[in-house]
Parts: structure tokens; C-alpha cells; sequence
């Protein structure tokens, strides 16, 4: 929603009655969560979006067996993404410091670039001392294909343009793959 000002909000807000406000922020997170895959997954996708509290609420249902979710405003580069079910599991196990479901590969898209606090921690909010912040174009990832990723690159400060496997050596670890 980087795109969406805050000025814009408020005027919007003030402007509107609170029902269309919220519908207005709501296209704006739906446009943000489409950016992350074709149209043609994104458009038939779930959209999600965390509300105030941290809690997930459905935007829109979908029809397709998809999910998308939009671009995270504490990041400094766009992050909408969009995956599968698998992918759902593996990352709300990621978000809840549990282990992802066994034998469940899963798929997602990043068409709009990424940006995380760390190449191998899978929980740093931000950039530390000797573990820069990792900014990767258009990708998609395969999550939770533990065995699958030997002999890609596992470096804390990968070549981005390069398939790579971020956060290796933890039960996170997927393989980032670029398509640019």
C-alpha cells in the first residue's frame, strides 16, 4: 500500500463516510496483493490482509486454490506475495516459530520484488551488524523442498540475480528464484 499516501487516507477518510473509506483501503490492498502474481492466479486469488491487531481478514475469496497478500509497509521494498495452499502452511508455521508440514512442497509468487532483514535468520525485522538486508527483484519460491535445494548458493549475502537458498540451515529454508 506504499503507493496509497497517508494524505490521501486522511483526506479520503474525512471525505467519505467510514464504510466506503474502508472499501476504498481495501482496492488499494487488493490492487497491492495482485502485483504479486499473473493476473491470471492473481485475479481468481484469495486476498488477505493483517488488520490492526495482527489478525488475518479476508479481502476478497477466491476461487482458484490461491492466496495473495499485499506489500507490507514496515519493509523498505515492495513485498505482495502470492502461493498456494502448501505454501500457506509452510509460511504460517514460519509466522508461528513451528515446524512446517512434512511432505508438502509448496509455490509462491513475488513478481513485485522482495525485501527481508536477513539472507539467514528467518525472525530479524531489520538489517544488523554483518547481515544486511536482502532486496530481490521479480521471483518465485519453492518452500518446504528441504531436500531438493543442494548446490545452490547459500551465502548470507546472495547474488539476487542467481536462484539461491535463503534462510539455509533452518527449518524455512526455500529456494529464491529470479525471473527477470
Amino acid at each position: 500500500m506504499k503507493k496509497f499516501s497517508i494524505a490521501a487516507a486522511i483526506t479520503l477518510t474525512a471525505a467519505l463516510p467510514f464504510a466506503s473509506a474502508a472499501r476504498a483501503d481495501d482496492a488499494a490492498l487488493i490492487k497491492s496483493a495482485e502485483a504479486a502474481a499473473p493476473a491470471t492466479v492473481s485475479g481468481k486469488a484469495a486476498i488477505y490482509a493483517m488488520d490492526a491487531s495482527g489478525q488475518m481478514r479476508t479481502l476478497r475469496e477466491g476461487s482458484n486454490g490461491f492466496w495473495c497478500m499485499p506489500d507490507v509497509e514496515s519493509t523498505p521494498g515492495p513485498d505482495p506475495m502470492c502461493g498456494d495452499q502448501n505454501s500457506m502452511e509452510w509460511a504460517m508455521a514460519w509466522i508461528g516459530k513451528k515446524d512446517p508440514p512434512k511432505g508438502k512442497v509448496g509455490f509462491m509468487y513475488m513478481l513485485a520484488g522482495g525485501s527481508d532483514g536477513s539472507n539467514t535468520d528467518p525472525f530479524a525485522a531489520g538489517p544488523t551488524e554483518g547481515n544486511n538486508w536482502v532486496s530481490t527483484g521479480p521471483h518465485v519460491m519453492v518452500v518446504n523442498a528441504m531436500d531438493m535445494m543442494q548446490g545452490y548458493p547459500t551465502s548470507a549475502k546472495p547474488d539476487t540475480t542467481q536462484p539461491y537458498v535463503m534462510w539455509a540451515n533452518t527449518p524455512y529454508a526455500h529456494l529464491m528464484i529470479p525471473v527477470q
